[in-house]
Parts: structure tokens; C-alpha cells; sequence
């Protein structure tokens, strides 16, 4: 099956919406953009990183160039379905997406077993050089639930709202999506802006008139330091328990 390339240059802006603010600036957003066929539906993320974790880390310390690589697919997949492989990179706030769509057989021949297909594209072959030159492997599983808006009058202007952001760094497939943890407060929505030129005037005002301010905000890396903290609080709790033993046992 031949394979799909997509390359897509944009910049990208996140806001978090509380429920009430959600609600009430999608209501406006609807003058000017409609929502896409798929209507709400879920995403699921595979994230590949190193042994040591080198891009999640490199990314939270926020440097000009950054980089991830992921397996996205959407919806709840099944053997025949289709996945995408996807290199992520942001340069001076320039996001820069490439990625191949595969059947998910393929997919996994080449995640698992290292197997190339017989004519592998360009991003194949790009995909193939990072596994190599980082020598990746699955560290976490991200899912989303998503709606996603496209302008009336400029349909590469694109809005997404994604609620119940959830992950887990065990039985990372994407077949299954349970046993998650889970990232915002219930009702609240991270919305991402994507802009291929400029942002519309009409949505900046409507930006200023419910007082949305963008933030940075990356999912793998708030999971990343979630589970950091989590971690550094089970040291801290076995410690205390440890000099409870201890001073028990010097009684």
C-alpha cells in the first residue's frame, strides 16, 4: 500500500478554558468556523523517547529547537486500521509536522522489529534515521477527546478543543484505552490554535473579550513532570517511613 506523506508548517498557540468559558466562546466561534466531519472523537498517542528520556527533558527546558516522535491514531483502532508516524519539531515557535500514514500491520513491523517497507518515502526514511541516531523507544501513552473547528473563510485556520487528556506508561498500545491518569480538572479544555499566516482579527477580540491569555502548555511534558513529581513524593513518603522504622526500632 503506497504510503501517505503530509508536512504541515504553522504556529500554534494553547489556551486552558474552564467549562463555563468554553461553552460561551465556542457559541461566538461558530459565526466564523464550523466544526470538521469527525465531530468529537478520540486521539491516541504512542510517544517514543530514549532510555534516559533526553527529549522530554530537553523540551521542558525550553530551547529554541525541539523535537518528539509519536504514532497517533483516531479513534480505537483495529488491525487494518491506519496510523501515523510523526516527527514533531518547533523552531523559534514554528511548528513543523511531518508524518506518513501507515496501516497500523506496517506500523508495527518497523516500530517492533525495525523493518523498513520494501520503498520507504522520504519521512520514512527521516523516521528511520531518529529511531537510529536516538535510539528510541515507548515511554508514554496520550489520549484526547477532540473537537476540532476549521475558518469559513480560511479553512487553514484551525481551532481544537480537547478535554479528559489522559495517559499511562504501562501497556503502551493503542488498542486500549483504560487504566489512565488523567491531566486537567473535569470540564476544563485545552484549546490549540493553528495558524499558517496570521491570526484573524475578529478572533484576537474575541480572545480580549473573555480574557483568554495563551500559555505554554505541552502535554507529554506536563505528564513528564507530573510523574517527576509523583515519583519525588514516594522517596519522600518511604523515607519518612523508613525513619519511622528506624527511630522504632532505636526505641
Amino acid at each position: 500500500m503506497s504510503k501517505i506523506q503530509i508536512v504541515f508548517n504553522r504556529y500554534e498557540k494553547k489556551y486552558l478554558l474552564d467549562e463555563r468559558t468554553y461553552h460561551m466562546f465556542k457559541n461566538e466561534l461558530e459565526e466564523y468556523m464550523e466544526m470538521d466531519v469527525y465531530g468529537l472523537h478520540t486521539i491516541r498517542n504512542i510517544y517514543y523517547d530514549t532510555k534516559s528520556n533526553e527529549l522530554i527533558r530537553t523540551s521542558i527546558e525550553g530551547p529554541k529547537y525541539k523535537e518528539k516522535f509519536r504514532v497517533r491514531c483516531y479513534g480505537e483502532p483495529d488491525y487494518d486500521s491506519m496510523c501515523f508516524l510523526e516527527i514533531k519539531k518547533k523552531y523559534k515557535g514554528l511548528v513543523n509536522k511531518r508524518r506518513v500514514a501507515v496501516p497500523m500491520e506496517e506500523a508495527e513491523r518497523f516500530l517492533i522489529n525495525g523493518i523498513l517497507p520494501s520503498k520507504p518515502n522520504q519521512i520514512f526514511k527521516e523516521i528511520d534515521y531518529l529511531f537510529n541516531h536516538y535510539d528510541l523507544e515507548p515511554k508514554r501513552y496520550i489520549a484526547y477527546d477532540r473537537i476540532a473547528m476549521f475558518g469559513k473563510e480560511d479553512p487553514d485556520f484551525r481551532v481544537t478543543f480537547d478535554k479528559d487528556i489522559r495517559s499511562r506508561v504501562f501497556d503502551l498500545t493503542l488498542y486500549k484505552d483504560d487504566e489512565n491518569d488523567y491531566l486537567l480538572p473535569p470540564g476544563y479544555r485545552l484549546m490549540e490554535v493553528k495558524i499558517a499566516d496570521s491570526m484573524p482579527i475578529w478572533f484576537a477580540k474575541l480572545l480580549s473579550k473573555y480574557e483568554i491569555y495563551s500559555i505554554s502548555f505541552s502535554k507529554y511534558g506536563n505528564f513528564y513532570k507530573k510523574q517527576l513529581l509523583t515519583e519525588a513524593d514516594g522517596i519522600v513518603a518511604r523515607g519518612a517511613e523508613a525513619k519511622s522504622i528506624l527511630g522504632g526500632a532505636v526505641i
